[in-house]
């Protein structure tokens, strides 16, 4: 999840962590004791992920500890010094930080190398990925992308299942939204340009933030920036509209390890059976768990992992 990912969030280290990884897989050691650090943001899914992506490698055989960096602009160069060895990542919102940050942001923002077909973004990924020391392990079913939603009413009002029907309607639309929507291609000039709906105004309240659903509930908006995993839209009475012309990239969820210190084929067999099982439902949920039901995430992470038979309970 790329542009709905929280800007700023305290630096929290957790005590005592190294940044040490286990290259003994690949010179052919195979030897189960080694120490990964997983990297996780400050942000609820991400905390449930990387406790997953723990679990699975404490499994597998590893000791493993978690690191919490508050963004990628810190723990993506983390992760290529290895000093964090793996961490749950969003296809393409990662393809194109990393496209900035090899041909500078102008480049980047003139030629995307991500888009709605996962397969060509996840290649695009790679291929920028690999320089870095990083690789890139499978994607899967589970996306957290931006997403628009209005309340039921609204949608039963004007008979709304989709950006299209929003945009068919000729509707004007206050939009609550980080103040950036404005200029980003995926937000306001796309909701115009490929959907062609009205926004009146942006309404800078933040992604996804319970001020921006409020304001929507309240009918001071119409319609809210959130994402696709928000586990809250219930609480104010939200419906998501269908992206059903694909104006949002691919940003499933994959994750992406240092290549030496975590490449070996033991850390991708046991993060690919994660990736392979978890979908956006299932992920909606965890973050429900967290969010709305006030549970740890490591507990959610672990009742997950047991329910889906990947772990021993």
């Amino acid at each position: 999840m790329g542009a709905a990912l929280p800007a700023a969030v305290s630096l929290v280290l957790a005590a005592g962590l190294t940044g040490c990884g286990d290259s003994l897989e690949e010179s052919g050691g195979g030897d189960s004791k080694g120490k990964l650090t997983v990297g996780s943001a400050g942000f609820t899914e991400s905390k449930i992920l990387a406790n997953m992506y723990s679990e699975m490698l404490s499994d597998a055989g590893y000791d493993t500890s978690i690191k919490t960096v508050s963004n990628r602009e810190l723990y993506e160069p983390a992760l290529e010094k290895g000093e964090i060895d793996v961490v749950p990542e969003y296809a393409a919102t990662l393809a194109e930080f990393l496209n900035a940050k090899e041909n500078g942001a102008k480049a980047a923002a003139s030629e995307p190398v991500a888009s709605s077909d996962v397969d060509d973004t996840v290649a695009a990924l790679r291929e920028l990925a690999e320089p870095r020391g990083l690789k890139v392990l499978e994607v899967g079913e589970a996306v957290d992308q931006n997403a628009f939603a209005v309340t039921k009413d609204y949608a039963a009002e004007h008979d709304l299942k989709t950006l299209s029907d929003l945009g068919e309607k000729d509707l004007e639309v206050r939009l609550a939204a980080g103040d950036e929507c404005a200029e980003r291609p995926y937000c306001q000039p796309g909701l115009e340009e490929t959907y062609g709906i009205e926004i009146s105004a942006v309404d800078p309240k933040g992604v996804g933030t319970v001020q921006s659903k409020q304001a929507v509930k309240d009918g001071t908006d119409q319609m809210v920036l959130t994402t696709t995993t928000d586990a809250t839209l219930d609480q104010f009475d939200l419906v998501l509209l269908d992206d059903d012309k694909d104006l949002q990239n691919a940003d499933n969820v994959l994750p992406v390890v240092n290549a030496k210190d975590a490449g070996g084929k033991k850390v991708s067999s046991a993060l690919n059976k994660l990736t392979a099982t978890l979908t956006t439902k299932q992920l909606t949920e965890l973050n429900r768990k967290v969010d709305a039901k006030r549970q740890k995430p490591a507990d959610v992470a672990e009742d997950y992992l047991v329910s889906q038979r990947l772990i021993d309970g």
